[in-house]
Parts: structure tokens; C-alpha cells; sequence
């Protein structure tokens, strides 16, 4: 007998749970693409993205998934042949580094390792040392959805003005952006990138990238920009087919739409900032616990450089597929896989394991998936620590 008949649960980092507001909205027909509703609402929604990402500048929306934001980011920015410098602390900081090598940028990459966030003294170093001024941008993740690491980018700014470089600053924060705190204007962020599936509580399929006055500068010095990838016709739209340069995403924008309600005009950023950090700690706690014995350990050993959005864990191979394979098949609940956290083909890959709590998620949610993970261990005789449950439980009591 299984008991994971019923509503199967999805907590891994992306997509996310959907509200049922956000689906109801998306079950309807076409509507009118030219005229409009659609007009209305795609202009709403720029408006309200701009409030989820701190900015009074600009955002592009592309039809695309994170991948096209990266693209998208570079093709407005650098040229083939200029250099930029990428900042690594995961799977996709090389993931957008892969993308400008592609695009025949040239890439510098500092590994900062995949279990500590990125050094401000090795960026200086970086940075001074280039003394012509070449690096045109630099590149880091707000938040690695695959060890789910969390860099402080205001710490970058600071170290980019204190070269006197004029390099763009560009974040990546699709993983991040709705769950953990991030003020592009205040921190000083040329470019930020995001997208639909994750903190903003919609299928997967929509694209954003946010740009100030800096960077649309550099784009309009650029000599060839993509048709498709351009951000000023997405920007500066006169006719409602250009914010999506073609046939708008319909269903799509009825999604957002709904999402954006519940997330800036009926919780509002501080508060959903804050509502992700209490889940964060109820889940850290409930792994430390467990790690008091066995091998369970959380991948990022300081709390204050975790994301609010994802926790990866370490348990040794083959403990990490064993748990999420019995959790899908005989509870109802499908965790996150050790993305890039060992090499392809190695047996190591077996154990590691994410558990998403991003967007749409409360508390009975998150203490439904640490009681089947205990229930897992129990299942499968992975050694544990007791009292996990409780300090989950204690944290979500404390919440004011």
C-alpha cells in the first residue's frame, strides 16, 4: 500500500506551487491580443514587477524560461569579443558563464567552491588587476539554486566602486527574486534577471530582465543588438505586440497577474521576505536536529549565507536518491535532486538532496514535508538525530 494517493507534492526549487488563484485565472480563453484587457493588465504587471525587484528603471519580459534571461542579459550588454567576469558559487553561475562562452564573449570565472559564498577580496583582486578597464560586466547568482548558496550583492557593489571600475554589475536572481530580500536600485544592480516559476508563483515560461540607465546606455553604444533579445521595443512598447515582440503570452499574463496580486498588493514584499526567512529556519532546524546523528548535513554551514528559497543537503551516496525516491513513491512528496554537486556518472551524486520552500508555501506546508522526510528515515533506517519535528514546530510558534 502507498500513501502518497492524494495531492502530490512538489518541493523542489522550481517550479514552484502554484496558488489555485493563479491556475483558475490561466483556465479561461483567449483573449483579444491586440486590444484591451491584455493592455491593461501586461501594463499592471510591469509596474508591479518593478516594485518585486526595488526599481524605478526598466524591465524587458521575454517568453522564455531563466536560460533566455541569461541570453537575453548579455546580448543587450557585451559583445562577441569583449570580456566579463563571472563570480561561481554553483551549477549556475557556470550555467550563464556557458552562455556568454557560447555567445563568444570572453569569460573569466572565479570558483568560489560550491559550499561558501564569493570572496569580496578575490573580486577586488580581480578587478584591479585589470588595469585597461576590460571586464565589461560581472556576473553573480543572488542566490545558486543548486547549493543554494546566497551572496551578498550590495558587498559586490561596494568592491566595484572602490576599484573606480565601470563594469556593470548583473544578478542573477530567478531562484531568489520574491523570496529572499533584493533591492536592485539600493544595492547598486545594473542588470537583474529573473523569472516566472519560482517566487513568482507562475508556470514556467516567462522571462525578466530589469535595467537601469547604465546599462541602457551601454546597450544603445552596442553595434549589433538580436532582434528578438533587443530590451527597447520591450521597454518603450507603442503597441502592446512589442512587449513580447509577437504574440502575447496570454494565459501567461492572466497567471502573473493573479500571482502579483497575492505577492505585492495583498502580502507585500517585506512581508513575504520575512514569511520566507521564519520557513527557512524552521527547515534548518529540523536538519540540524536530524544531523545530531548519521551523515545528514546542510550544504552551507554558516545560516547567514543560506537562501530563503532552497536548502541543499548532503547525506552520502546512496542515502540521497534512497529518500527522495520513497518520499515520491510512498508520500505524495518529489524533492529536489543534487544538481551539479558531483560529477556525471559519479555515485556521489546519490547523495544529495533539495528541499524547495519558495513562493506559495506556509507553514503546514513546510512542516508536512519534514514530518514524511522523518518518515523517510524512519522507512529506510537512515541514521537521524530526534527532535526535528518539534524544533521545526517551535520556530513557526516563535513567528510574531
Amino acid at each position: 500500500m502507498s500513501l502518497a494517493h492524494g495531492r502530490h507534492y512538489l518541493a523542489i526549487p522550481g517550479p514552484s506551487v502554484m496558488p489555485d488563484r493563479v491556475l483558475q485565472a490561466m483556465h479561461r480563453p483567449a483573449p483579444n491580443i491586440y486590444f484591451g484587457e491584455l493592455a491593461d493588465m501586461t501594463e499592471s504587471i510591469v509596474t508591479d514587477l518593478k516594485t518585486v525587484a526595488q526599481t524605478k528603471h526598466n524591465v524587458a519580459i521575454y517568453i522564455c524560461n531563466g536560460h533566455g534571461t541569461w541570453e537575453a542579459s548579455l546580448a543587450n550588454t557585451v559583445a562577441p569579443g569583449e570580456r566579463i567576469l563571472v563570480l561561481a558559487t554553483g551549477r549556475f553561475g557556470f550555467g550563464w558563464a556557458e552562455t556568454a562562452a557560447r555567445m563568444g564573449i570572453i569569460v573569466e570565472t572565479i570558483d568560489f567552491g560550491k559550499r561558501s559564498t564569493l570572496d569580496p577580496d578575490r573580486v577586488r583582486d580581480a578587478l584591479n588587476a585589470d588595469t585597461e578597464k576590460q571586464i565589461k560586466a560581472i556576473l553573480v547568482t543572488q542566490v545558486d539554486t543548486a547549493t543554494s548558496i546566497r551572496n551578498d550583492i550590495a558587498a559586490v557593489r561596494a568592491v566595484v566602486d572602490d576599484a573606480d571600475h565601470p563594469a556593470l554589475l548583473m544578478a542573477d536572481c530567478v531562484a531568489s527574486m520574491g523570496c529572499d530580500r533584493f533591492e536592485m536600485d539600493a544595492w547598486g544592480v545594473d542588470v537583474a534577471i529573473t523569472a516566472s516559476q519560482k517566487g513568482l508563483m507562475t508556470p514556467p515560461g516567462l522571462g525578466f530582465v530589469f535595467f537601469n540607465d547604465k546599462a541602457e546606455a551601454v546597450q544603445k553604444s552596442l553595434k549589433v543588438t538580436s532582434n528578438y533579445w533587443d530590451w527597447q521595443p520591450r521597454a518603450y512598447p507603442e503597441e502592446l505586440y512589442q512587449y513580447f515582440h509577437g504574440t502575447s503570452p496570454t494565459h501567461h499574463i492572466f497567471g502573473l497577474r493573479a500571482a502579483l496580486d497575492i505577492l505585492v498588493h495583498e502580502e507585500g514584499m517585506e512581508a513575504a521576505w520575512a514569511r520566507h526567512a521564519t520557513l527557512a529556519r524552521a527547515i534548518w532546524a529540523a536538519c540540524e536536529a536530524w544531523g545530531s546523528t548519521g551523515s545528514l548535513e546542510l550544504n552551507v554551514p554558516n545560516p547567514a549565507l543560506r537562501s530563503h528559497a532552497v536548502t541543499a543537503l548532503r547525506i552520502g551516496s546512496p542515502d540521497g536518491t534512497r529518500l527522495r525516491d520513497w518520499l515520491s513513491e510512498n508520500a505524495g512528496v518529489t524533492l529536489g535532486i543534487g544538481l551539479g554537486m558531483a560529477a556525471p556518472g559519479d555515485d556521489a551524486w546519490h547523495g544529495f538532496f533539495r528541499i524547495a520552500h519558495m513562493g506559495h508555501v506556509n507553514a503546514h506546508m513546510v512542516l508536512g514535508v519534514l514530518g514524511t522526510i522523518e518518515a523517510g528515515f524512519t522507512a529506510l533506517d537512515i541514521p537521524h538525530g530526534k527532535g526535528a519535528l518539534e524544533a521545526a514546530a517551535a520556530i513557526c510558534a516563535r513567528n510574531p
